[in-house]
Order: structure tokens, then C-alpha cells, then sequence
């Protein structure tokens, strides 16, 4: 099937309705498999709440998702219906070779260059909520917002996330829920059925017609055992139970709720590594201060992003700078031991809707992982560390990196097997749902909810 059947196949997702703005609930779970849901009987997976959406309501059969597979830019297409080069979230760490940043992500919503599905939402009149989704602060139009934020995991980090959130809002809800809101470094499956308890409070308390809420704790156990291992199936159907509860407060606030969930990336096992700074700094591409580990300068760098990385080129328009990279990079291809799939230029990293700062992009064969300096005398390529056994961010399109969207609710044809579906055109697909679809700037149109 290709891409533009399977969205003409998407359009028929809901049954004509009247075109009014229905509640929406959309959900997160972070590296969540298609197969883990259309397969979960095989695959041994008790996940009754996640399996209803095939029954009662639509879903894809997998979801193409966007170069890099990784969160941050994920979620922002989610929620734009734009590619990384239009929205402006390119990677989940902001671009930082000195690590001036220490680390920092892409938390800001200010650095998405289009309108979010949240501002969308309130300028037809609607009230937000936000649970936790990535690149979340200080977003326009959320009524209720406790976003995405972490620095050291340091009692301070409350006061922070305090300064960012709707005023008053994190302390509201922990007087109901009776326990204290999950810190924003805590990725576990205990830190999602915490989070679950404050998006039910908050759906109780304040009944939000559009809420975005994320669940990080699949994610996080397929990076440190593998996907599909008995530990991230466990993590899996605790997840399956949170979404019950959130389904189930969702429907008795709004009955006639339409509930959409999705996912960001799939996952790809993996066990060996590529240094890719450790290359350019034997190649003088970067030079190291004098304790070996801090960077002094760069000419060229890999902006890694778990399984692939954007080159960087200091001086965009030094053309025998540009060779020599593109000469090393060929090198590095050729050593199998190197685990290098593919080197793309500028232009089909345009086409593909990548860092548009970037003069080559580096995708990774299965099984292998891009990787950050560890300092001088730093192995090149080697077994991966034993905490790092699942990997994403390889370019979109293949298998094992597709994504999960499902949807129920009002107007949902029940049971419609989607097939295959590009990940921008979920945003608009909400986006019509709610009646904000001309306040949305996506890269696709609107799925057409009249079946016409």
C-alpha cells in the first residue's frame, strides 16, 4: 500500500457526524510497538484496555514517523502535523558541542515555529489540560499545564516546575490525588501511574475539553532491557491499566470523548556502538582542552540522536571543509565493524524533512547506536554498555521504528484497520475533530470525517 492510499484509507476513520468540536483525550506512550497491541495475544501481553481500540474504534496498522525517531521532535509533529525542519524540534537535546547547556533538552514550546494543536484547541474556545508532554513549557493556549521539565532531580526542581506550570496547579492536585506529583527526571512505570493519578484529578476537577498527557515508562524499560523482553512487557500492561483509568475518567466527564492514542517511535534492539565524535577528533575535526575531555573547538560535529546523527559544519559554506567530512565519512562506511548504514546529503535530508542545518545525516544499521565522546583514548566502535539494550532515532520507515496511533470515541467507525499512515496527519485528523482545523498549520490536510 503506499503512503497516499493509506491516507485516503485514514479518511474514512470516523462516521459522519455533525461538525461540532468534540472533548478530546490524547494519550502518549512513549516507544509503544503497533505489534505490541495488534499482536498482543501472540506476544503473550495482557493489555484489555489498549485492545479495545481495535474493537470499538480505529487504528493504524503502523505510523511513518520522522527523521530522527526520537521524542521530542515526535511529539511535536504529533501535535503540529509539520516535520522537524518546519517545527523547529530537531533533536531532543538542543544543538550544544561545549555542553554550555549541560545537557539540556528541547523543553520550550517557544522554539516550535508553528501553532500547536493546544493553542489550536483554545483559540476555537476550548479549555487545555497538559500532563507531561515533551517541549511543553510556557505553550500557548494550555489552560492547565504541568509540562515536561527536570534539571538534577534536586528538591529545587518542584520549585522550578512550579514557576512553569499553571499557577497553584501541581498543588491542587496533589491535595487530591494524596502524594506528591513524580519528579520530571523520574522516567519509570511508577512515575507514569503517578502522573496517571494527576490527569485523572485534573479531568475530575476541571473536565478540559482538549488534554494531552505522556507516559515515559516503556520507553524507558526498552532502553535498558530491550524491546519485547518479559521486563518491558511487564512495564507495558501497568501502562495498559493507567490508560483504563484515564479512559474511564475521561468518558464520565465527557461521554461523547473521542480518545486518541499514540506513540513516537518503535524500537530496535541493539549491542554495539559508534563513536562518531571520537572519529572527528582523531580526524582534527575536533579539538579537546587539555584534560582530554572538554571540547576546545570544532570545525565538524555529530549531533547524535540515539541511532543516527546530523553533521554540523562550522562554516556551512566551506566547501573543502564539507569534502573532508564527506571523505571521512565514506571512510568510516566502508569498516562493517562501524555498523554505518547510509551518509545522505542536504538534499534528501530536505526531502525527508531533517535538520535543515545539517550537511550530511548519518543512519545506523539495526543493531547499532551512534554514541557521545567518553573522553581521550575513547574506543571508536565496541559492544554497547550493558544498560543500553534498545535503541531508536534510526531514520523513519523501517519495521521496527514505526509507531502506534488508535483512536475511539463519537463518531469513530469501530473496528477500521487504518493500514499505514504518515504521523503528520494525526494532528490535523484531531485538530478537524475538535473544529480547529483552520487554525492549524500542518504539512497534510485534515482527514475527511464526512466518509466523503
Amino acid at each position: 500500500m503506499t503512503l497516499k492510499t493509506a491516507l485516503l484509507t485514514a479518511a474514512v476513520i470516523l462516521a459522519p457526524v455533525p461538525a461540532l468540536a468534540e472533548p478530546v483525550l490524547f494519550i502518549s506512550i512513549d516507544g509503544l510497538r503497533p505489534g505490541d497491541v495488534l499482536e498482543a495475544d501472540k506476544r503473550g501481553l495482557k493489555i484489555p484496555n489498549l485492545r479495545r481500540f481495535l474493537k470499538e474504534g480505529a487504528y493504524a496498522s503502523a505510523v511513518v514517523g520522522v527523521l530522527p525517531t526520537v521524542t521530542y521532535p515526535s511529539h511535536t509533529t504529533l501535535m503540529t502535523g509539520a516535520s522537524p525542519a518546519r517545527h523547529g524540534i530537531l533533536s531532543n537535546n538542543t544543538f550544544d558541542p561545549k555542553q554550555i547547556n549541560q545537557g539540556g533538552w528541547y523543553w520550550y514550546a517557544t522554539d516550535v515555529k508553528v501553532p500547536m494543536l493546544w493553542e489550536a484547541a483554545s483559540k476555537a474556545g476550548l479549555t487545555t489540560g497538559n500532563i507531561h508532554w515533551p517541549v511543553s513549557v510556557a505553550a500557548r493556549g494550555v489552560t492547565w499545564n504541568l509540562p515536561q521539565y527536570w534539571r538534577t532531580g534536586h528538591a529545587d526542581d518542584v520549585k522550578l516546575l512550579d514557576a512553569l506550570s499553571t499557577p497553584g496547579l501541581r498543588v491542587e492536585l496533589e491535595q487530591a490525588v494524596g502524594e506528591p506529583y513524580a519528579q520530571g527526571i523520574d522516567e519509570t512505570v511508577e512515575s507514569d501511574q503517578n502522573r496517571g493519578k494527576f490527569a485523572v484529578a485534573l479531568i475530575d476537577a476541571h473536565r478540559p475539553d482538549f488534554l494531552t498527557v505522556y507516559l515515559t515508562g516503556l520507553d524507558h524499560e526498552q532502553h535498558a532491557k530491550g524491546p519485547g523482553t518479559p521486563e518491558a512487557h511487564a512495564v507495558l500492561e501497568k501502562i495498559d491499566a493507567i490508560v483504563g483509568d484515564l479512559m474511564a475518567a475521561e468518558t464520565k466527564a465527557h461521554p461523547d470523548a473521542v480518545i486518541a492514542l499514540a506513540s513516537d517511535h518503535g524500537f530496535e534492539t541493539v549491542d554495539h556502538f559508534l563513536s562518531l565524535p571520537t572519529a572527528f577528533i582523531d580526524a582534527g575535526l575536533i579539538t579537546l582542552g587539555k584534560d582530554g575531555k572538554a571540547i576546545a573547538s570544532w570545525d565538524a560535529f555529530p549531533w547524535s540522536a540515539g541511532a543516527s546523527s546530523a553533521i554540523i559544519l562550522a562554516r556551512p559554506d566551506d566547501m573543502a571543509l564539507a569534502a573532508r567530512v564527506k571523505a571521512l565519512l565514506e571512510r568510516l562506511s566502508t569498516e562493517p565493524v562501524n555498523g554505518i548504514d547510509r551518509v545522505i546529503g542536504k538534499a534528501e535530508i530536505a526531502k525527508m524533512g531533517g535538520n535543515p542545518d545539517a550537511a550530511f545525516y548519518v543512519n545506523m544499521k539495526p543493531g547499532f547506536v551512534t554514541d557521545i565522546f567518553r573522553g581521550a583514548g575513547a574506543p571508536l566502535n565496541g559492544p554497547t554498555p550493558g544498560t543500553t539494550k534498545g535503541m531508536h532515532g534510526y531514520f523513519p520507515g523501517a519495521p521496527n521504528l514505526r509507531s502506534t496511533f488508535l483512536i475511539m470515541g463519537r463518531g469513530v467507525k469501530a473496528g477500521k484497520d487504518l493500514g499505514l499512515i504518515d504521523m503528520r496527519a494525526i494532528a490535523p485528523t484531531l485538530a478537524k475533530i475538535m473544529d480547529t482545523r483552520l487554525l492549524l498549520d500542518a504539512e497534510l490536510p485534515a482527514l475527511n470525517v464526512s466518509d466523503k
